[in-house]
């Protein structure tokens, strides 16, 4: 092999450890050694609490989702500013509950094991053990994740897939974090628990386009029922709405199905349907079992919770989650 070729191939290795070092630092049961009541400690909190608050658990799947898709999952989302400029001033996560609940766990495993845990790995728990304490499906979080200090707005705000987005949006905001069509599809799924409010279903019902006051892309009953009953007025801004009525304490097929009839409550959800490789996905789902929905679904969060992750000496272990200098 000439000199060259030997230098270029050491660079691709080195690059190549470089791209998989951080997943390869993941494993199950991290703190297997180092804080062994770990995990337990955090179910054990969940268990005790989540049935008092069972509404709880999409906002803490979402924000796992809102985390992983700033910065990776590094738990920047949890992170106070005294500028109003962190995640959490971000208009997408304005909405976002369940920071006193995983601030709460975080208190309990620092005085089990202090600088120990890192907040990233408890929101990839968290979210993992309240689905499953809800009846949904569970997955494999492997764990190792260390946190960030660093919190902005306004790569919350460019990195967070709005409910307004259409697919090329969608697809591209999910392509930056390694995530394909089948995740898109399979993570948009988590809209089966859960509730938002008129604010994000407005401009669909009242003020679309220059042109159409109504998104055409909506089944006119459904909308007609949300004018008469939920969203009364272009104003309103307070007013919950289930993502899945009748469903949304049920980790099923039920968002999918109403995806289908075009009852989906975002234009997000609306977009899933207007490619064709999406769409036979979304029948293939419906079509099959929820055992099998739940394998796949397991599959796409450990994926996205592997999303950029710190491991090793690129991050730190924040004493508490809240504050970055921690």
């Amino acid at each position: 092999m000439k000199p060259l070729n030997i230098a270029v191939a050491l660079a691709v290795t080195v690059l190549i450890g470089t791209f998989g070092s951080s997943e390869a630092q993941l494993q199950m049961n991290f703190y297997g050694k180092s804080c062994p009541n770990a995990e337990k400690i955090i179910s054990d909190h969940i268990q005790k609490h989540i049935h008092h608050g069972p509404s709880l658990a999409a906002p803490l799947i979402r924000m796992h989702f809102h985390d992983c898709f700033v910065r990776g999952c590094d738990g920047s989302v949890l992170i106070n500013s005294t500028s109003g400029n962190a995640e959490k001033d971000s208009a997408p996560n304005l909405t976002l509950r369940g920071f006193g609940f995983v601030e709460r766990i975080k208190t309990l495993l620092e005085a089990e094991c202090p600088k120990t845990v890192s907040c990233a790995d408890i929101i990839a728990l968290t979210a993992r053990d309240a689905v499953v304490a809800t009846g949904g499906p569970s997955w494999r979080v492997p764990t190792g994740r260390r946190d960030g200090r660093i919190s902005n707005s306004t790569e919350a705000f460019n990195n967070i897939p709005p409910p307004t987005s259409n697919f090329t949006t969608l697809q591209r905001l999910f392509a930056n974090q390694g995530l394909n069509l089948k995740d898109l599809v399979l993570l948009s799924g988590a809209h089966t628990i859960g509730v938002s409010h008129c604010s994000s279903m407005n401009t669909r019902l009242y003020n679309f386009s220059t042109t159409v006051k109504q998104d055409p892309s909506l089944d006119t009953e459904y909308a007609a029922n949300l004018k008469a009953n939920k969203c009364k007025s272009l104003n309103d801004n307070t007013t919950i709405l289930e993502m899945d009525p009748g469903s949304r304490r049920s980790f099923d097929l039920s968002y999918y199905r109403l995806v289908l009839k075009r009852r989906g409550l975002f234009q997000s959800d609306a977009a899933l349907t207007t490619n064709s490789a999406t769409l036979k996905m979304i029948n293939d789902l419906v079509n099959g079992s929820e055992e099998k929905f739940y394998k796949a679904f397991a599959k796409s969060m450990e994926k996205m919770g592997r999303v950029k992750v710190k491991t090793g000496s690129s991050g730190v272990i924040r004493t508490r989650c809240s504050v970055a200098g921690s």
